[in-house]
């Protein structure tokens, strides 16, 4: 498994679109808002990839200058607890820190704050809903 980071309007962006789509959205009876990903050219998109085939996704959004945002992580359902998220998620903590931010933090389905919990990443609220279902903030400081 190569992890590699993604350009943006690449090839391989049109494939993170895809599968993000199709995991992350339709099941929910939803589509990306052009605006939503017109703002992705600023973001760090990262995949996880065996040879022309993407396996898992995420993206990283600046929030501030010491922290940024975890997002759309996707990992594709047939390939779920193969270690491919747990690698993306070192993946993407590494380069955070080495673009000098402090904090990384998320907006995670309440389904799977149990597997950021085992990175360290702790609940910062009480649920709430977005994208129609409940999400809870967490976040970790990156040492």
């Amino acid at each position: 498994m190569a992890l590699k980071l993604i350009d943006y309007g690449s090839p391989e962006y049109d494939m993170m679109l895809r599968l993000r789509y199709d995991l992350l959205r339709k099941p929910l009876g939803l589509s990306f808002d052009p605006k939503e990903l017109e703002n992705e050219k600023n973001d760090v998109l990262m995949g996880a990839f065996e040879d022309e085939r993407m396996l898992g996704c995420c993206l990283l959004t600046q929030i501030d200058p010491k922290t940024v945002r975890l997002r759309q992580m996707a990992i594709s359902n047939n390939l779920q607890g193969k270690g491919i998220g747990r690698a993306l998620m070192v993946f993407a903590e590494n380069i955070a820190r080495d673009m000098g931010y402090h904090v990384l933090m998320m907006h995670a389905r309440v389904t799977a704050t149990g597997f950021y919990e085992k990175f360290g990443y702790v609940k910062k609220n009480g649920q709430f809903i977005e994208i129609t279902i409940p999400h809870v903030v967490m976040e970790k400081e990156l040492l």
